[in-house]
């Protein structure tokens, strides 16, 4: 198969070149001695290790850079799709961030509010290529979260797809995919960020002043 440099070149947001995401990702992979050892190592680093936070929602391009994502220690889903895209790459691993949109059950009320709707436009994954074939990541909710939430975490062994589960751990309604956009060699800001100000402008207004814990402490509020 072909390798596209673009698959493993750095960008503004896959800044893998910065120290910030070269000590994240050489501090997650330790000694793996495989490729497949190290996307596994890396992605339960970015799943477990970089928070879960719908909240951390801003639209300015800064925020989307792996770097920026590593400092933070919180995020998204697309902020951490992009870091672990981006620490893939570091480790000469071809990925492309994909996106995805998707049908939430499980989201606080709070949340939902702010939203106005339980789709959520543009969730992130990583499409990435090992072993020869192309497989699909989703390093978003840490087991934290899922715990909260009684959704089981979502595990990746490098060899089948790791996509967002459509039942939770109770068998109720957890993610439904709606549609795909695709993968992309970098992230699509201009398309993703007008959309996001275009679906979701209450969320964006009100998300500057959320403190970190708000969305924890709405899933332990909300869930038996």
């Amino acid at each position: 198969m072909n390798i596209d440099p673009a698959w493993l070149a750095p960008t503004f947001f896959l800044d893998y070149e910065s120290r910030e995401v070269q000590d994240f990702v050489h501090k997650a992979v330790g000694d793996a001695g495989t490729q497949r050892e190290r996307a596994v190592r890396l992605y339960y680093a970015v799943r477990d290790g970089i928070r879960y936070d719908p909240y951390r929602f801003r639209i300015e391009p800064a925020w989307y850079q792996a770097s920026h994502t590593v400092l933070e220690g919180a995020a998204y889903c697309v902020p951490k799709a992009l870091l672990y895209a981006a620490g893939l790459r570091l480790l000469g691993i071809p990925a492309r961030p994909g996106f995805a949109d998707v049908r939430n059950h499980l989201a606080t009320e709070r949340l939902l509010q702010m939203t106005g709707t339980d789709l959520f436009s543009w969730h992130g994954y990583v499409a990435l290529l090992l072993d020869g074939r192309w497989l699909k990541a989703t390093p978003v909710f840490n087991v934290e979260m899922c715990e909260r939430f009684h959704v089981l975490p979502l595990e990746f062994d490098g060899t089948a797809d790791s996509l967002m589960q459509p039942f939770d751990a109770r068998a109720r309604r957890h993610m439904e995919y709606v549609n795909y956009h695709g993968e992309f060699d970098d992230l699509p800001y201009e398309e993703l960020s007008a959309e996001m100000v275009r679906a979701y402008p209450k969320l964006i207004a009100l998300a500057a002043g959320r403190s970190a814990e708000d969305f924890e402490r709405e899933a332990i509020r909300e869930t038996p």
